[in-house]
């Protein structure tokens, strides 16, 4: 058996992938502190609670599973909370992966696919971006991500660690049989916040800043399904073990949606209404941010089949009706 350990694996795009790396093969361990993830989205193989700042611990499962490879997703993800308390998340995101990269190397393996982010990038206004336009990160959420791409590169010099990067956009939708799903407690994400307010579960989603340089005044993402997402981890995953060498990727499709375009869809989709109020811009938010790559579609054979807004809503109305680990 081929065991991967996924960090983070009990939250939504970590579980997602662990359905993902049993479907073509693989054994996933999920180690997870359950600060954020839930245990009841294990489900496609062991789980090993445990934090990454707790060194003896991450050494004990790398020596029960003799893993092959690691996929590293666990981390502080909130934008606005990074503005305020950067310390927890150079904390967390960077001391912790300099544990995991650590017992990585200490054990042996030198295979390691990393979940970052286009936060790396930063504010580029009116660029399209692609994997060489400059890191400008603009909140500690960004920044540590950033840190965590440098150590890589550090330690694959030092060690021979070998490692594929992915920066993605905007991950929404669900796995579309609803056995795991985006669940967040306190919940941030646009998708899943308009579906609680079409429920009635919270009185109105706030759109943050009405005065941007766009279209219609709201912030532009590029948004990935969860699923097609996870396929292209394995897909870097397959290209360390087949000896392809590290490499950075974009995952994106090209296509922005502002805030507004998000609601109009969603409306469509559920044939309900969104109730909304317009707010303040929140520190740390930038404008457009869009994908200009190919290179995963290029050297990985990816193709996103999921990513469009009506497919990525519905896939996450399902869950929002069906699937809540808190049920």
């Amino acid at each position: 058996m081929q065991h991967v350990i996924v960090t983070g694996g009990a939250g939504y795009i970590g579980s997602h992938a662990c359905k993902a790396l049993a479907k073509a093969g693989f054994v996933p361990v999920t180690y997870d502190n359950l600060v954020t993830g839930w245990e009841d989205a294990v489900k496609f193989g062991p789980f090993e609670k445990g934090d990454l700042l707790d060194r003896a611990r991450l050494d004990e499962v790398f020596a029960k599973y003799d893993p092959i490879a690691v996929m590293h997703f666990a981390a502080l993800s909130q934008v606005g909370e990074s503005m305020k308390e950067p310390g927890k998340y150079w904390l967390n995101n960077v001391g912790g992966s300099l544990n995991l990269i650590e017992a990585t190397v200490d054990a042996g393996v030198r295979n390691f696919v990393f979940s970052s982010t286009c936060a790396t990038y930063g504010d580029h206004d009116n660029v399209t971006l692609d994997e060489e336009v400059e890191q400008l990160p603009i909140n500690a959420y960004g920044a540590s991500k950033r840190a965590i791409e440098d150590m890589l590169r550090d330690f694959e010099g030092a060690s021979g660690l070998q490692s594929v990067i992915f920066r993605y956009f905007n991950v929404a939708g669900g796995d579309p049989d609803a056995e795991v799903g985006e669940f967040h407690r306190p919940e941030t994400h646009l998708i899943p916040l308009m579906l609680d307010a079409i429920d009635g579960k919270r009185d109105a989603l706030t759109i943050f800043g009405t005065d941007y340089d766009t279209p219609d005044g709201t912030c532009i993402r590029d948004y990935v399904h969860v699923c097609d997402l996870v396929d292209a981890h394995v897909l870097g995953l397959e290209r360390l073990l087949n000896g392809g060498g590290s490499r950075i990727f974009n995952l994106g499709t090209g296509t922005g949606f502002s805030v507004r375009e998000v609601i109009d869809q969603s409306r469509a989709v559920t044939n309900r209404e969104v109730p909304y109020n317009e707010g303040e811009r929140r520190p740390g938010d930038c404008t457009k941010l869009v994908s200009g790559s190919t290179r995963a579609s290029k050297e990985l054979g990816w193709e996103p089949k999921r990513s469009t807004m009506d497919l990525m809503i519905a896939d996450a109305w399902k869950w929002h009706q069906n699937g809540h680990y808190d049920k």
